[in-house]
């Protein structure tokens, strides 16, 4: 293998650092110390489904078209998949130059296209999503026994600790028969593991210390079996303490006459933590017609006896959870109140797009905002929300932007209109409707914008500096390091390590006919990523 691509999912120096001192990632520490290495500035947003597609093609969100987990339709959603990403990833630019690939548990990567090599779609995709080449999938279970997309610690709830060092090691075994079988000059191999246990036990130092430990064992295996001449480690974004506030973004623009809101089970839920617990445990079941509970449950929520208004009594009992664990999830959403999204001017959509999207006429289907009072309620929104300051007196933000500003492409039109940036990222967003602008970040450790990247092998200069690292760049360094052209569209640089390859057009990319899209129920991909409480 001419480069093999390691990705450490939320991976950054303050996490690595106690795990190397703690000596259980042997080979990765021997791996950085050889390496020049360097913090690894992340994108806006920084979090998984957006970000790793940032990676692997080189571009920005709006050349992408990927903001976060959910991909909208007007008001509408869908959970993203690699059809939503209209950009080359880094193994199809390297297959139209003859190079072959051996990708494994890369998040945003099903349905796969073909190329020479074989791909094991990662996070995001179904749990049993169709790989390539076709049957792929049980030929690896076949060599090496059980492999499965999620583990043990991708759902709530206490996850045994071998189970989850099992689970680590089948990507190295995985990544080990391919590179075997298909010989491949470009190879790269994800961990989602890294992140997820500091979302799932942040202060539990013998599982963070088991899931590297069975990290650092599968890339001992994926280093042996692939020999390569180059090895580059990256992460998509870092972690950390949140020690700020819980921002509800949405109660603030309901405060400012912006939000509308509405109960008795209609429009896109407001994910409150009743709802939410019920979801996490795979409840589903579509849009049935709804029963006597439900009926019942809506006409106290259209008085305003809410969800979110019952948890906030039991919570001090310890009763919340009780309640969570018996009550049919039709029958909490009937009772939660929800942002209006036709009625409202404005609403945060989805946290993770780190913004607000203003519901304009004649973009969104029933939008009230008139497209000649867009930019004054765009400026009302950019200077409400720069002036808003957190119970201590400091501002929320850190920036407000308009999008424009953070994004290029065909695709700027996709993201929110106004994009917030949490002060330090220690300001937890949260879109849901629960009366207080603020609270207690209901996460305590999180997503920060500085991962890391090491690099090492013959085409690489470890004495080169990776200060001013950023994640759009790492595609065109491992195209250097391969000898293949970089996209002129790409919007970074390959990094001094190595040398820089010229820069070329490739043809045009090709939006994939939607029929090719997994078919699968967004409840329930939602509740098994874990999504409405740990986001990735």
């Amino acid at each position: 293998m001419r480069t093999l691509l390691l990705g450490l999912d939320g991976t950054c120096r303050s996490v690595l650092d106690p795990v190397f001192e703690a000596g259980v990632a042997p080979t990765l520490e021997s791996l950085f110390e050889e390496s020049a290495t360097g913090p690894l500035t992340s994108q806006l947003p920084p979090w998984t489904p957006s970000a790793w597609p940032s990676l692997y093609t080189g571009v920005n969100p709006g050349k992408h078209g990927v903001y976060g987990f959910l991909t909208f339709d007007g008001y509408d959603y869908d959970v993203v998949d690699a059809t939503d990403v209209r950009a080359h990833a880094l193994w199809e630019l390297l297959d139209r130059r003859g190079r072959s690939s051996v990708v494994v548990n890369v998040p945003v990567t099903a349905p796969t296209r073909p190329i020479d090599g074989a791909i094991l779609p990662g996070y995001v995709s179904p749990e049993d999503p169709p790989g390539h080449p076709e049957g792929i999938f049980d030929d690896v279970r076949e060599e090496i026994g059980a492999y499965s997309v999620y583990g043990p610690m991708d759902t709530p709830g206490e996850a045994d600790l071998d189970d989850a060092a099992a689970h680590s090691k089948t990507r190295g075994d995985a990544f080990a028969y391919l590179v075997d079988r298909f010989d491949p000059d470009f190879g790269f191999l994800e961990f989602q593991q890294t992140d997820t246990v500091f979302h799932r036990r942040p202060t539990d130092t013998e599982a963070i210390e088991r899931v590297f430990g069975a990290v650092d064992d599968a890339v001992e295996t994926a280093l042996s079996a692939a020999d390569p001449d180059n090895v580059v480690v990256v992460s998509d974004h870092g972690i950390g303490e949140y020690a700020g506030h819980e921002i509800r973004v949405n109660e603030c623009l309901r405060d400012w006459g912006l939000v509308s809101a509405t109960a008795g089970g209609e429009g896109m839920p407001s994910w409150d933590a009743i709802a939410r617990r019920r979801l996490q445990r795979g409840e589903s079941g579509g849009t049935p017609d709804p029963g006597l509970l439900e009926r019942g449950v809506s006409s106290l929520a259209r008085v305003g006896v809410t969800s979110q208004r019952i948890e906030a009594v039991l919570e001090p009992f310890g009763l919340a959870e009780v309640v969570a664990r018996i009550a049919p999830t039709d029958a909490v959403r009937a009772g939660t109140e929800q942002v209006d999204f036709r009625n409202s001017r404005a609403y945060m959509r989805d946290r993770i797009e780190l913004g607000v999207r203003i519901n304009l006429a004649d973009r969104e289907p029933e939008g009230v905002v008139d497209p000649d009072e867009y930019e004054a309620t765009r400026t009302e929104l950019l200077d409400r929300l720069r002036d808003l300051d957190d119970p201590d007196g400091d501002p929320v933000f850190e920036a407000v932007l308009p999008r424009e500003d953070v994004f290029e492409g065909p695709y700027v039109e996709d993201a929110p209109d106004v994009v917030v940036v949490p002060r330090q990222f220690e300001n937890f967003l949260n879109g849901s409707l629960l009366g207080e602008r603020f609270g207690t970040p209901r996460e305590s450790w999180n997503h920060k914008r500085d991962g890391i990247v090491a690099a090492t092998g013959a085409d690489v200069d470890e004495t080169a500096s990776l200060a001013d690292a950023h994640l759009f760049d790492i595609a065109p360094t491992v195209l250097g390091t391969l000898g293949v052209p970089q996209s002129d569209l790409m919007d970074g640089a390959a990094l001094p390590v190595v040398e820089p390859p010229p820069v070329e057009t490739y043809p045009e990319y090709e939006d994939r006919d939607a029929s090719t899209r997994d078919d699968h129920d967004v409840t329930d991909r939602l509740a098994h990523l874990g999504y409405l409480a740990e986001d990735q």
